[in-house]
């Protein structure tokens, strides 16, 4: 992960202000400690989804916050194969959308052979 890509935020922040201060209030809201879900357990949630988006930065705060928060290294490990499990998951369920889809185009492609 480039250590300085984290410098270029003020001015990604100043290029789009609207849409920045959008996204940062949303962040802020997600983040919050004052939720029915707490902390360590929004942390972990965010490292599952940091691992399956791949967003290295976001791995990095979250792991840190996760501490911060009181997360054990045996709930950060079960929680990097909860996230594996679920992206394994979505592959077999895009795997299962393929399959409908080439029996569709087969179909199709048997019905416009000069054999029918």
């Amino acid at each position: 992960m480039p250590t300085d890509d984290l410098a270029y935020a003020k001015l990604l922040i100043q290029s789009a202000p609207k849409e920045a201060a959008a996204f940062l209030n949303l962040k802020s809201c997600a983040e919050r400690k004052d939720g029915n879900i707490p902390e360590k357990y929004r942390e972990l949630m965010s490292i599952a989804v940091a691992l399956t988006t791949q967003c290295a930065h976001c791995v990095d705060v979250h792991v840190t916050q996760a501490i911060n928060a009181g997360a054990s290294r045996e709930e950060l490990a079960e929680t990097v194969f909860i996230a594996s499990a679920l992206r394994a998951g979505a592959a077999v369920s895009h795997g299962l959308m393929a399959m409908r889809m080439f029996e569709r185009n087969m179909t199709q492609a048997n019905r416009n052979s000069p054999d029918h």
